[in-house]
């Protein structure tokens, strides 16, 4: 399993400081708080991204992580990458204070939940990021809008991707479990 010094910080600080909390809405539960238990069939589609310090002058990359694969006694094959959504940009078609939503492809696609049978609930992370000017989701997401195979989604590391690709400190950062 990869170090992710990034995501344990980003983690800690949520605990320590909780207006380093992400908005989510996952289906049809609404202010998700972090720990916030959803049944896998509600979070299977991409969560609604809630940022009120978000700026119109900037761009954001979201990242989703679950921590605890296949089991949280044993995340050997963790983090799994479940997301990642560049071209992330503050809303102006909503009265929602800081709705963010997107138009590029992702980086990597969006999957839900789906622990093995008899997992404990898994921690599914969501880290929201200013994204670099100059990120080119071309060269760094599947050819043509293929999805992403779980193979390369295993032993993510976000600290390895933060630098590769230039991203900063982690803005915010919320999480659900789900088994």
């Amino acid at each position: 399993m990869p170090a992710n010094k990034g995501a344990d910080e980003a983690l800690a600080a949520l605990r320590s400081d909780t207006s380093k909390t992400l908005g989510l809405t996952v289906g049809k539960h609404t202010g998700v708080g972090p720990g916030t238990y959803i049944p896998r069939a509600d979070a299977q589609s991409p969560p609604e991204i809630l940022y009120p310090a978000a700026s119109p002058d900037k761009t954001y990359q979201i990242i989703c992580l679950d921590l605890d694969a296949p089991f949280k006694s044993l995340p050997v094959l963790g983090p799994i990458w479940h997301w990642c959504q560049s071209g992330v940009k503050l809303s102006a078609s909503t009265s929602t204070p800081g709705k963010l939503e997107w138009s590029e492809p992702p980086v990597v696609n969006y999957i839900g939940p789906a622990p093995p049978p008899g997992a404990a609930p898994h921690r599914y992370v969501f880290f929201l990021y200013e994204q670099p000017a100059g990120f080119d989701v071309v060269s760094h997401a599947p050819a043509k809008g293929k999805e992403v195979g779980m193979t390369p989604r295993m032993w993510f590391s976000l600290d390895e991707w933060a630098a590769k690709v230039g991203l900063g400190e982690v803005l915010a950062v919320n999480y659900f479990t789900s088994n």
